[in-house]
């Protein structure tokens, strides 16, 4: 019996098209949002002992109990977040799990979902995959300032949930607590749902400092908060990171995770509660990728692109209007791939128009010398 695609007009995605694109002419590989340098060794000793030391059955539905105390401290030295590790927090494989299963978990066909876009991509799928709708709201460059007006006006009877990004990929931007007062007061007008992707929570620059959903009174009660090791501890292929969510959220949370994936790597676990309880391994990580971004910014310059703000993420963004004007995104990430050997991601895969703003993302969370090369091969733009 031949399959109905629910998903007909999904193909490979940009990221794994132009890593393969890299791969094949000997680019160097800004496009992916990976590291290209090793984690703490530290880290990698504990992952080894816990498998040592017999941690290799499975850990417990909601993770293990040290992993989530763990993560309770750092929240509430972070940003001063009272979270109840037993009630409130889920390991998960990787944050497109906790995505995906916070999106199932609220979600029913003919339901819809707002999205503000650029968007990353596995969202909409996720929506689609419930049989319900994605109600896409587009931001603007060049500070990709959410219009909350306009988000209020796309909410209908329908609307059960509000997806955001803060820190936002591709965009850079993050949220002031007046975006998070207007958020609020959607949400509770309406009685809506918040999932918030924040992966990027400790890589804001220049000084700022992430506003969570958690930190808001009235989206605490209300909102999933989604989280990476992967993005924090520079480990992208463990698959590990955990969503928050208040008591009632979280208990019907888990019911789908445990059918999901039951639980997550024990000896990893057991390595990231070790590591997480000292907090210079993530009180740093702002200072050090804002170095990074620095230096990638310096050469990108040099080479004739116009950057835009990077306020936080590991991204950035550039619009090549004064090098190849007659060329649109997807054809100048080409165009640079294999003519300057340097991969980049178009923009205009964030948005389901595929819209035109002659902007593509750089990934500088690179080892200097490989930064220094692209910024080499760059150069002969100019």
């Amino acid at each position: 019996m031949p399959i109905q695609s629910k998903f007909p007009d999904l193909g490979l995605t940009i990221f794994s098209r132009m890593s393969a694109l890299a791969a094949e002419t000997g680019a160097i590989n800004l496009s992916q949002g990976f590291p290209d340098f090793a984690c703490d060794a530290s880290l990698l000793e504990g992952v080894t002992a816990a498998m040592r030391e017999g941690h290799n059955q499975y850990a417990p539905m909601p993770g293990l109990p040290a992993l989530r105390q763990a993560i309770a401290a750092k929240m509430a030295a972070a940003g001063g977040l009272e979270v109840d590790a037993d009630h409130e927090i889920t390991v998960c494989a990787g944050a497109t799990q906790a995505l995906y299963t916070a999106i199932a978990t609220v979600l029913r066909s003919g339901d819809e979902a707002i999205i503000l876009e650029p968007a990353y991509d596995s969202y909409a799928p996720a929506i689609v995959a419930q049989g319900a709708v994605p109600v896409r709201i587009s931001l603007a460059a060049p500070d990709f300032a959410v219009d909350w007006a306009a988000v209020a006006a796309a909410v209908s009877g329908r609307t059960r949930l509000i997806i955001v990004n803060n820190p936002n990929n591709p965009a850079t931007s993050v949220f002031s607590q007046a975006d998070l007062a207007a958020l609020a007061e959607i949400a509770e007008r309406h009685d809506l749902l918040v999932l918030s992707d924040e992966v990027y929570e400790h890589l804001v620059f220049d000084g700022r400092r992430h506003a969570s959903v958690l930190s808001h009174p009235q989206l605490r009660t209300r909102s999933f908060a989604v989280y990476s090791f992967g993005k924090t501890f520079h480990a992208t292929g463990w698959k590990v990171g955990y969503c928050v969510a208040a008591p009632a959220l979280t208990a019907e949370f888990r019911k789908l995770h445990q059918y999901l994936v039951f639980s997550v790597s024990t000896p990893m676990q057991h390595a990231l509660a070790a590591h997480l309880r000292q907090a210079g391994h993530w009180q740093g990580l702002a200072a050090f990728y804002q170095a990074k971004r620095d230096r990638l910014a310096m050469g990108l310059r040099a080479a004739g692109f116009e950057l835009l703000p990077s306020a936080a993420t590991y991204f950035q963004l550039a619009d090549y209007s004064r090098i190849r004007p007659d060329l649109g995104e997807l054809a100048f990430a080409e165009w640079l791939t294999r003519e300057h050997g340097v991969a980049s991601i178009p923009v205009s895969a964030f948005y389901a128009d595929g819209r035109n703003n002659k902007l593509v993302r750089f990934c500088f969370a690179k080892k200097a010398e490989t930064l220094d090369a692209a910024i080499e091969r760059l150069g002969r733009l100019t």
